[in-house]
């Protein structure tokens, strides 16, 4: 028994002691394979999944290493059963594998022949295969090799895809890096994709996302299809491969509500590749009509369902996720693992702050206490409105204009959820509102006025949270939420964490009604920042009028 600061149970539950003195370390060191659940003051509570396991196996960790840094930080002996798992879990990976094949096209190999047994006799896996060649070979149908890693995946057998890509549409592109230099840390994740082939890349908000795929772009000399948040995001893409690579402008082009440019270089957005007409996706064709030998997907971890369903049809293409988190509240991580590729590489947001590529951040939770008649109110609302009730609260408006009047020299983003609180909040602050109807040109005016800080505080709707480049923005007030939306939280933290030229601190206030489904909903959005190193300070309203922050 050694004074570690991890206790490892039978359960998969890892207990970190976050006042022990190598409980950073710790947490570094076992963020690779394992999920933060709850994170209270003293004691994170992290498990081990099969998908978290999977992931790091595919990222390059074997059992061996997982196992030592559980016997290195563990406190107490590790059972011998989470031994047995760890190492019996992460073998499944690989023991499955698609390649290409000159007479059948695509097979599954084994290197196990009992599992190729118990997944050809498997229902949903059967209709997906062809003829059986050998022992260890079966001949699978090329057009369902994204259908047969997702039905093995919730077989628990993941394959490994050896089958190979396409090149695609050759075209010239290369970086340009006059005054600026790729970052080590987007260099590995590049290459880490590229060696790869397909997959995901998970870097924090504000730390050159966008460079990461213009790299990818310029190893894959190929038509690129990239698919965005909004507009806005589309055009920042656009702004920023024109500035980083020899690409012109003719040579990109923007596929969007406003525009249908189908350029060597295209950037899409989501929303219009979703629309429906006549109960058809009128756009999904965009994927396979054009030979692109790269398809890029920002902020992956929001990919719609019908965006899925495209890209399992799609798997000879490589494929490059791109995200902050790869956390989904809808629990389909386990798609983006199949049908993008498992995560190609990851590093610790304050790791990258350590380095002084990303602002250090402070986060401050800041409770204010109902009155009477709200707590009325929320008491007496039907369940589905208490949210809402208790998110919108009035009592929250002084807190906030409180707060913007303190950070009146900052530039200021007040973030929230609901419309009617958000239009309170910019007439009571005498400040523009940004929004879902807001136009995208006035939008960019707005965000333009932000930056160049002729504006110094936007109140914004969750149109805000993904893709906005803010430079400057450095505090953030957050009065409502998705609900306990942990990606939405790291989204928001984001928008605050490019570097300052002066080096200050950014500050994330989140306003959380006391004692309601409010308080309980952002101990839940902050668990993966909490996994991150990043820690909440829980003040009072009163401190705030008073001074004390």
């Amino acid at each position: 028994m050694t004074d570690g600061p991890l206790i490892v149970q039978s359960d998969k539950t890892l207990l970190l002691d976050i006042d022990h003195p190598l409980s950073t370390e710790c947490r570094r060191a076992i963020a690779p394979f394992a999920e933060l659940e709850k994170s209270p003051e003293h004691i994170h509570t992290y498990r081990l999944t099969s998908l978290g396991l999977w992931n790091a196996r595919a990222a390059g960790h074997d059992a061996e290493q997982v196992i030592d840094t559980l016997l290195l930080y563990s406190r107490y002996a590790v059972p011998h059963s989470i031994l047995v798992d760890v190492a019996e879990t992460m073998s499944r990976y690989g023991r499955l594998r698609l390649e290409s094949d000159p007479v059948h096209g695509l097979i599954l190999i084994t290197t196990d022949t009992a599992v190729l047994e118990e997944v050809i006799r498997a229902k949903k896996i059967a209709p997906l295969l062809g003829v059986r060649i050998d022992a260890e070979t079966i001949a699978v149908h090329p057009s369902q090799r994204g259908h047969i890693k997702q039905s093995l995946l919730r077989l628990g057998w993941p394959a490994e895809d050896f089958a190979g890509y396409v090149d695609g549409q050759h075209h010239e592109i290369d970086l340009v890096q006059n005054g600026w230099k790729m970052r080590p840390y987007q260099e590995y994740a590049a290459e880490g994709f590229w060696h790869g082939g397909s997959g995901v890349v998970v870097l924090p908000c504000g730390a050159g996302k966008t460079i990461v795929g213009a790299a990818a772009m310029a190893h894959a000399k190929a038509t690129t299809l990239i698919l965005v948040t909004n507009t806005i995001a589309a055009r920042q893409w656009r702004e920023e491969l024109l500035q980083r690579t020899t690409l012109n402008d003719d040579e990109i082009g923007e596929y969007s509500g406003a525009k249908k440019e189908i350029r060597p270089v295209t950037i899409a957005t989501y929303q219009v590749m979703t629309k429906k007409k006549n109960g058809a996706y009128a756009h999904l064709d965009l994927f396979d009509t054009h030979d692109w030998g790269l398809i890029i997907y920002d902020e992956v971890h929001l990919l719609p369902a019908p965006i899925f369903r495209f890209t399992a049809d799609i798997q000879s293409r490589r494929r490059l996720g791109l995200t902050a988190t790869l956390v989904r509240e809808d629990g389909l991580e386990g798609e983006v693992f199949s049908l993008i590729g498992p995560k190609r590489y990851d590093v610790p947001w304050k790791e990258i702050e350590a380095q002084g590529y990303i602002a250090p951040a402070e986060c401050i939770e800041v409770r204010v206490t109902l009155t009477e008649a709200e707590r009325l109110t929320y008491a007496t609302a039907e369940p589905e409105n208490r949210y809402r009730h208790c998110a919108t609260t009035k009592t929250k408006h002084n807190v906030v204009q409180a707060l913007a009047k303190r950070h009146a020299d900052d530039q200021v983003l007040v973030i929230g959820q609901y419309i009617n609180q958000l239009d309170e909040l910019t007439e009571m602050l005498g400040v523009p509102l940004i929004k879902g109807d807001t136009p995208i040109k006035e939008r960019e005016r707005l965000f333009n006025l932000f930056r160049s800080g002729e504006i110094k505080c936007l109140v914004v709707s969750k149109v805000a949270n993904f893709s906005i480049d803010l430079p400057d923005a450095t505090v953030a007030i957050q009065v409502s939420g998705a609900f306990g939306s942990r990606q939405e939280e790291a989204q928001r933290l984001g928008r605050i964490l490019r570097p300052k030229s002066d080096g200050r601190t950014a500050r994330f206030y989140s306003v959380v009604s006391r004692d309601t489904i409010d308080q309980d909903f952002a101990q839940n959005r902050q668990r993966f920042l909490a996994e991150q190193g990043y820690s909440y300070r829980i003040i009072d309203a009163d401190d705030v009028f008073q001074g004390k922050i």
